[in-house]
């Protein structure tokens, strides 16, 4: 085996979709960024959620809001809901795994926040559930997801944000996902500060 060649390729792979998915993505990451910011203006914050690497993806994001992205300003509300070790344990013992989210949602939410769900199957259960929650407390849902969106697809409504990265690698998937937050960061610091 060529590690060097397999490696090329990898890195070929995650330029081609990122290329391919440019065009279909632009539109829906510019809609997120301005619910966002929205949101941001009116005293809101910015609540994410998702499992494994989509759940450190939802902690890079809340830390670029809150600390800063590439510009200096002052700090955004956002909160990562993957990273209070107490309050998902207890969750997860007392209730059950797919209300680790949800409950964090309906205690921390308020009308006119935003929830960033974040799946790559779009078939996450406790990211379901948290997004029924946010429904159901008026929150504004941004979902990213790959594949076909899954059942998370057809959980948006008319006010919320689906974007849907159509490949069926996890890891390439992801990599779409880590440029869009970045996306989005970059949009939201030139949609409150202005562009240089």
């Amino acid at each position: 085996m060529d590690l060097v060649s397999r490696i090329s390729e990898l890195f070929s792979e995650s330029a081609h979709l990122k290329l391919e998915c440019m065009d279909a993505l632009a539109g829906p990451i510019a809609d997120g960024a301005l619910l966002m910011v929205d949101c941001l203006k009116a005293d809101g914050k910015i609540l994410a959620c998702g499992n494994g690497g989509s759940a450190a993806d939802a902690q890079h994001f809340s830390a670029e809001l809150l600390n800063r992205f590439e510009k200096e300003r002052p700090g955004l509300a956002g909160l990562a809901l993957t990273t209070d070790s107490s309050t998902l344990t207890s969750i997860a013992n007392d209730y059950d795994f797919e209300q680790i989210f949800s409950k964090q949602v309906r205690a921390l939410g308020r009308a006119g926040d935003v929830l960033l769900a974040i799946s790559t199957s779009g078939n996450s259960k406790n990211v379901i559930a948290a997004i029924h929650a946010a429904h159901e407390c008026s929150l504004t849902v941004v979902a990213l997801t790959g594949r076909d969106g899954g059942a998370i697809g057809e959980l948006m409504t008319a006010k919320d944000v689906h974007i849907c990265v159509p490949a069926q690698s996890t890891a390439r998937i992801q990599e779409v996902h880590l440029l869009t937050l970045h996306c989005l960061c970059d949009a939201i610091d030139c949609l409150l500060l202005g562009v240089d």
